[in-house]
């Protein structure tokens, strides 16, 4: 798989990610859902922190959340460089396919939430307060590097009370599947299974020649 057809891959999946989130912000307010289906909701949220809305000052309570925020974006920034660079050396190698597929597909979907944490901020107001508008004549709703990962992909495929002889969460209310992501979410996780999956295929044990 070369790296024209990598290329092309990452914009498709970039296209549908940020047309995607782009309708939602400029169509939906926070925590508006629309049901699909029983199972599927369109449910709008904003993801400031990591994977379920973790943060960094979760862990470091020193750390006040503007600078976690800073920090949790440049390292994403400095990540998606060296998944960058993996790429272009496995195109380069003529590495197994799966892997170029993988790796194509982590790049694309870390780079989808990175552009909401960079610029989202600065390109659209606050969606707590009304449906936002792109480009708001007072400003964004926050600085550059201060953007929100929008998430909308909600899938409550079970909701119900345990059965209570189930060990400390029995008789509680659960559901499942209960995060909410989006498209470039989606496409990190596909590129991550593949990688598991078809591990024997990604990275196949080189011969060594005989002596």
């Amino acid at each position: 798989m070369p790296l024209k057809k990598s290329i092309i891959l990452i914009t498709i999946v970039l296209l549908i990610d940020q047309v995607s989130k782009i309708y939602i912000k400029t169509h939906f307010q926070l925590q508006e859902s629309v049901t699909v289906f029983s199972w599927f909701q369109i449910y709008f949220i904003e993801n400031d922190g990591m994977a379920w809305g973790t943060k960094i000052s979760d862990f470091i309570p020193f750390i006040s959340d503007t600078a976690a925020k800073i920090a949790l974006t440049l390292f994403r920034i400095v990540a998606i460089c060296g998944i960058g660079y993996w790429l272009y050396d496995v195109t380069r190698k003529s590495k197994p396919r799966v892997l170029i597929l993988a790796i194509a597909l982590i790049f694309a979907g870390a780079l989808g939430n990175i552009i909401d944490s960079v610029f989202y901020g600065v390109f659209f107001s606050d969606s707590a307060i009304d449906v936002a508008s792109f480009l708001p004549e007072e400003g964004g709703y926050a600085g550059l590097l201060h953007g929100k990962v929008v998430d909308m992909l909600y899938f409550p495929l079970w909701k119900g009370y345990l059965p209570e002889w189930l060990p400390f969460f029995g008789g509680k209310y659960f559901t499942f599947f209960e995060p909410v992501f989006n498209i470039a979410d989606v496409a990190i996780s596909t590129g991550f299974v593949m990688l598991i999956v078809f591990n024997k295929k990604a990275f196949p044990k080189e011969k060594i020649a005989d002596s």
